[in-house]
């Protein structure tokens, strides 16, 4: 029998594919699923961005490309990161990888070193923690509440620091509570790392630009902050291009061309159609996207409307990316359908099973309490889906 490494038989199956997976069981099985679990734009990408890549495979774009990425893409880049966020990288600093979660994997094992702490706050994204455990980190848990609109308090992440923290990892927007941290929670934060300045930030930004009402701030952008902060970016969301596979950090120069030696021996360089397309991608007016974000806008409050309607659903109002993260833990300890709610995961595998819907559990989130619900999904579908899951807790 082929004994597997350790690291590999300890890692957890993503939560938001075994979902999906068990979704496709049952859509198989005959049953009409309605798919709220995955983090993807329900848009085309957009006929610009198209053109752009058609025009590149016209023009023989086939071979490999530079490990860190096509010069004009990373000139694209730092233009992109000095309009809208007033940060000022040079070529060598930028590094494109084969998605955010490739460049976010680069940065942990460009750093981290086995029983390094990286502090967490909850909710994370699903990868977060096992990214730093596959790399003999220790993840440091800092839970958060929706009272608080998930986001980590200064005197939260004071009281995490140890003589062992090398990073910190956040989102914002946040993927799964959608929460945005504004320019003063940003300070309060850098101003309790200031006096730690061995640790390094990862800010993970894939959510830019699906912001409802503040303007986005980056971490780096605080003085003192931007030689000490990896900003993780990409075009999977915002410019619904998740199966393009094109991620990027602006970093450090040392953190950069550890991450170009890393990705060297791993994948090499991301695809060449992909990126250039991507250098069109991002040299558009933002503007370009205002119709899909919108449309997010619009489908946010009308599934608040709805969950709000239905009894034991406690919502936050989420200002940014295209999910929901409900507290549920009232359903808990009672029996519907007679199946009894012992937690989130109960309770979102039972919404798929009886109600046909596909959530996330918040546990994978590092938040027992609640479930994720992503609205990129049409209003008609977000609409019956809470119809039915409306129908199943009354029962």
């Amino acid at each position: 029998m082929i004994k597997l490494s350790d690291k590999v038989e300890k890692l957890e199956t993503s939560a938001t594919l075994a979902m999906a997976a068990k979704a496709r069981e049952l859509k198989a099985e005959g049953h009409k699923i309605i798919g709220l679990s995955l983090g993807e734009p329900d848009f085309n990408t957009p006929e610009f961005i198209k053109k752009a890549a058609i025009e590149a495979i016209e023009d023989n774009y086939n071979t490999y490309t530079p490990v860190d990425g096509y010069p004009e893409l990373k000139a694209a880049i730092q233009k992109k990161f000095k309009r809208d966020n007033d940060l000022d990288y040079s070529d060598k600093q930028i590094v494109v990888s084969t998605g955010a979660k490739q460049a976010l994997y680069n940065v942990a094992a460009a750093i981290i070193n086995p029983g390094d702490e990286v502090i967490l706050p909850c909710p994370y994204w699903v990868s977060y923690k096992d990214i730093v455990k596959l790399n003999e980190g220790v993840p440091v848990e800092v839970e958060t509440s929706i009272d608080q609109d998930f986001k980590m308090t200064a005197d939260q992440l004071r009281n995490a620091i140890t003589p062992k923290t090398k990073m910190i990892w956040y989102s914002s927007p946040c993927n799964p509570s959608g929460s945005v941290y504004q320019k003063e929670e940003l300070e309060a934060l850098a101003e309790v790392l200031a006096d730690h300045p061995h640790i390094v930030v990862v800010s993970d930004e894939i959510y830019e630009h699906i912001n409802f009402g503040h303007q986005h701030f980056s971490m780096a952008s605080i003085k003192g902050m931007k030689d000490r902060t990896v900003t993780v970016n990409g075009v999977s969301k915002a410019f619904a291009m998740t199966g393009w596979r094109i991620g990027y950090i602006g970093a450090p120069e040392e953190i950069a061309k550890a991450c170009t030696k890393l990705q060297g021996q791993v994948t090499s360089g991301a695809n060449c159609i992909a990126q250039r397309a991507v250098i069109t991608a991002l040299q558009a007016d933002v503007g370009e996207l205002d119709y899909m974000i919108n449309k997010f806008k619009s489908r946010r409050q009308l599934i608040l409307d709805l969950l709000n309607d239905i009894k034991g659903f406690e919502c936050n109002e989420p200002e940014g990316a295209f999910y929901v993260f409900p507290n549920v833990n009232s359903f808990f300890g009672k029996t519907v359908k007679g199946r009894k709610i012992e937690n989130a995961t109960d309770f979102s595998m039972l919404l798929l099973e009886e109600a046909f819907v596909a959530t996330v559990t918040g546990e994978a989130f590092g938040n027992p309490d609640c479930i994720r619900i992503s609205y990129a999904a049409s209003e008609e579908e977000i609409i019956e889906a809470m119809k039915r899951i409306k129908a199943l807790l009354e029962s």
